[in-house]
């Protein structure tokens, strides 16, 4: 009897093993690991002094009209690259409308913003510098603060040594590029995974990275950032109700005018997502587990078991990764010169 128990066991973890080997080959044919160094990107050499002058830029609420808001205040670094709220609050106390997408692994979505308007990090960190519902300030207002302190005007010569007048509105678009480069967060529990450590991910989270490909979650859900690279309907079974899926908002609609697009957004990137509640565009999903639900029944037409519910949670918590440390800057001095804040519209 010993002997026939001994067997069985054998037999059963040389199956487990088999199982686990093979959702491993199916994880790696779907997503990648996010590498350690850090990625290139289209026309803009990353260099050391670009990406510091970035990180100041990124920090500096002097940028905004109201000189309270940074990059930072809405994607803040320290809370998983978002803010706290469902929308974003900018100038004058006005909320946005979509939630603030996270900074974090930016680079390696096909386009920015829910909606996908901004082609890359350059296009995109010069819309809410210009946004009158987010920093409410003009492409002049930034030069002149900018050219207003030494200290910047150095770093900027610095950074683009190649340019006779170095301080425009491209290259501080350019010099934040570069330092988002930086807020990559690699060596998550599922990176590891798939460069070959099985042990990396607990039972329960293959559990549920096995339900994550087999009910479709992977479908959209994918590549490095597990989402980011394409963009899906939002309600492809049912529309969600008008508090997650607010009728006037109609996504990337707005940037193609084309019909199809009504109600289409680019799928959410999932790194780190178990760090940044709210969920979805509209911010008012504020469960990672009521969020995976609603995404069951809505994306997938499956109505979810609360096991399988908890498994797929525990597999997004293996997706956050290892966040840069990153020192808040000392910034440059204001002078005489700075224009001052303006409060009003």
């Amino acid at each position: 009897m010993r002997k026939f128990l001994s067997v069985a066991v054998a037999m059963l973890a040389s199956s487990q093993a088999v199982a686990d080997d093979d959702l491993m080959k199916a994880a790696k044919q779907i997503f990648t690991p996010i590498p350690s160094v850090l990625p290139a990107v289209k026309n803009n050499a990353v260099t050391h002094d670009k990406i510091e002058l970035g990180k100041m830029l990124f920090f500096d609420p002097r940028l905004s009209a109201s000189e309270i808001i940074s990059c930072n205040t809405c994607h803040n670094v320290g809370t998983g690259g978002v803010d706290a709220g469902p929308t974003s609050v900018g100038h004058g106390w006005q909320k946005g409308p979509r939630r603030a997408p996270t900074v974090y692994n930016a680079v390696f979505n096909v386009a920015q913003f829910w909606d996908g308007r901004a082609a890359d990090l350059k296009a995109q960190a010069k819309g809410p510098v210009q946004a009158s519902v987010e920093m409410n300030a003009t492409p002049d207002h930034v030069i002149k603060t900018l050219t207003s302190m030494p200290d910047y005007v150095a770093m900027f010569k610095k950074a683009f040594p190649n340019e006779s007048s170095p301080v425009t509105f491209d290259n501080f678009a350019k010099a934040i590029e570069a330092f988002e480069t930086t807020l990559i967060t690699p060596a998550a529990p599922f990176d590891q995974y798939l460069e070959g450590d099985a042990n990396a991910l607990s039972a329960q989270q293959k559990a549920g990275l096995k339900l994550f490909m087999d009910k479709g979650c992977a479908s959209c859900h994918n590549g490095i950032n597990i989402g980011g690279q394409d963009y899906f309907p939002f309600g492809v079974i049912e529309k969600p109700g008008s508090d997650v899926l607010p009728s006037g908002d109609k996504g990337r609609f707005a940037v193609t005018k084309t019909a199809s697009d009504e109600y289409v957004f680019r799928a959410a990137p999932l790194r780190n997502v178990a760090l940044r509640a709210p969920y979805f565009h509209s911010g008012q999903v504020w469960s990672l587990k009521q969020a995976v639900g609603v995404m069951g029944e809505v994306q997938l037409g499956a109505k979810l078991t609360d096991k399988e519910e908890n498994d797929i949670v525990a597999f997004l918590i293996s997706l956050t990764g290892q966040l840069p440390r990153i020192e808040y800057p000392i910034l440059p001095t204001r002078t005489d010169a700075t224009p001052p804040p303006s409060l009003g519209k």
